[in-house]
């Protein structure tokens, strides 16, 4: 317990974070809390995450849940016994010196080892994400073990009980329907899946949430209503924010470039065949496609830099990111050392950290530290667009959908598999013609692909 009032700050989490959003405080004011434990579960411009406290003492609140504050701002203290919370100047006030406003309730502290849980009128203390899935699975949240701090429920725990159920009612399907628990259905629904072409690994062919892994999932929407006010908040503020700085400090242009895409299909499909048994993960287009793009960037080095106060700076290492949709934005994880990594590593790199950024598990430290960038908009049927650079980078490369094409052969069309590139640079650090030569570059890859497995 600490002897001193200790400030709680509003931590800066990630370089480009200005501001975040307290989406629930997780221990009532008055609690006794010990360094390390959570506090509360902070929404930023990137992701959610849980900030735990950086000292010990009685906690008490200062803004509300719900409020969006500045990084660095004040949000409660941390406080030693006989102490009460302080006054607006932000001096503590001794015990026995008046009354205090009450601080944001933030609900009682609950039995770590029941089920459900309750603080200060009657709320249950569970995570968003956790109280998301069980209305989506009709799960009643009183009857979920909470394993997270103070017993607060997380979504895991709601995939615990989900799979805890008699198999009568988790395998219960409409008739003619496929077998499934609601939280795979949810989860199918959500990524526009079709469980009627998902080959269940479960019981019975009851297909498991590690089934639609397998499986390439629809582009995410997101849902608005019409006269629909979104703030420019938070995410979706922080893009607006760097996207516009973007574009008014590079000089940006962006070169459409059309690649051949045949030898890359046909090895996927052998590859499908051949490590049907194997737990190697086939990789998706669009894991060619970054591996290409990696191997390139160490041929043309002026697509991997950032331009700084003194000039071009060209950076040794090569850390590619990749932009996912999300409700709401997007999020851009970022593979380490991709040069580095054998094709089937870069799958499952991908996947994993695209999989952690739409369920909001990924860490700001898997979303900084891109040095090029990635973006995909084939699978929305889009061939050609202009990416927009994100600040720190020099370019990023689009990606259009793979569609039929012609070569005329001694007067005799032939068909093909192409797709259009969208290579976006700031002609501050790179010209027309060096930004053409990546692009061949990441054509001759793309046309021998055996090299890209290694």
């Amino acid at each position: 317990m600490t002897d001193v009032a200790v400030e709680v700050l509003l931590p800066k989490i990630g370089l480009t974070m200005q501001e975040g959003t307290i989406d629930e405080w997780l221990v009532p004011t008055g609690a006794a809390v010990a360094e390390g434990d959570a506090l509360l579960r902070l929404a930023t411009d990137k992701v959610d995450v849980d900030v735990e406290a950086e000292a010990g003492g009685l906690f008490h609140p200062v803004v509300a849940a719900g409020a969006t504050v500045p990084a660095g701002a004040l949000i409660g203290w941390l406080l030693a016994e006989g102490e009460q919370p302080p006054d607006p100047a932000g001096t503590p006030t001794p015990v026995g010196s008046g009354t205090t406003a009450p601080a944001p309730d933030a609900g009682a502290a609950p039995s770590v080892n029941g089920t459900g849980e309750k603080g200060i009128g009657d709320r249950l203390l569970s995570s968003p994400n956790a109280r998301r899935v069980a209305a989506a699975a009709d799960v009643d949240l009183t009857a979920v073990r909470g394993t997270g701090p103070g017993g607060r429920i997380v979504s895991e725990d709601v995939e615990e009980f989900l799979a805890a159920l008699p198999g009568d009612l988790v395998t219960a399907v409409p008739s003619g329907g496929t077998p499934a628990s609601p939280l795979v259905r949810k989860l199918a629904k959500e990524r526009g899946i079709d469980l009627s072409e998902v080959n269940g690994t479960g019981p019975g062919g009851r297909i498991r949430r590690a089934d639609l892994e397998r499986v390439t999932p629809a582009p995410e929407r997101l849902l608005v209503r019409p006269s629909e006010v979104i703030p420019l908040t938070g995410m979706r503020g922080t893009i607006a924010r760097r996207m516009h700085a973007s574009l008014q400090e590079m000089a940006q242009l962006t070169h459409g470039y059309e690649v051949r895409m045949d030898a890359v299909v046909s090895l996927r499909d052998r590859l499908k065949e051949e490590w049907t048994d194997s737990d190697l993960p086939v990789p998706s287009i669009n894991d060619f496609l970054l591996k290409a793009a990696a191997l390139a960037l160490r041929e043309h080095p002026l697509l991997n830099a950032t331009v700084r106060e003194d000039g071009i700076h060209l950076l040794d290492e090569i850390h590619l990111g990749f932009a996912v949709a999300v409700p709401g934005g997007l999020m851009v994880p970022v593979i380490e050392d991709a040069v580095a990594l054998p094709l089937p590593e870069v799958a499952r790199r991908s996947r994993s950290l695209a999989q952690a950024a739409r369920e909001g598990r990924i860490s700001p430290a898997q979303l900084e530290g891109a040095t090029f960038t990635v973006t995909s908009l084939g699978g929305y049927g889009v061939d050609f667009f202009t990416p927009v650079i994100n600040p720190g980078n020099v370019a990023i490369l689009g990606v259009g959908r793979l569609r039929d094409g012609v070569e005329w052969v001694d007067d005799r069309p032939l068909r093909t598999r192409v797709l259009t590139l969208s290579l976006t640079f700031d002609h501050r650090a790179v010209d027309g013609a060096p930004a053409a030569e990546y692009l061949r570059t990441v054509g001759e890859l793309l046309s021998k692909p055996l090299r890209l497995l290694v």
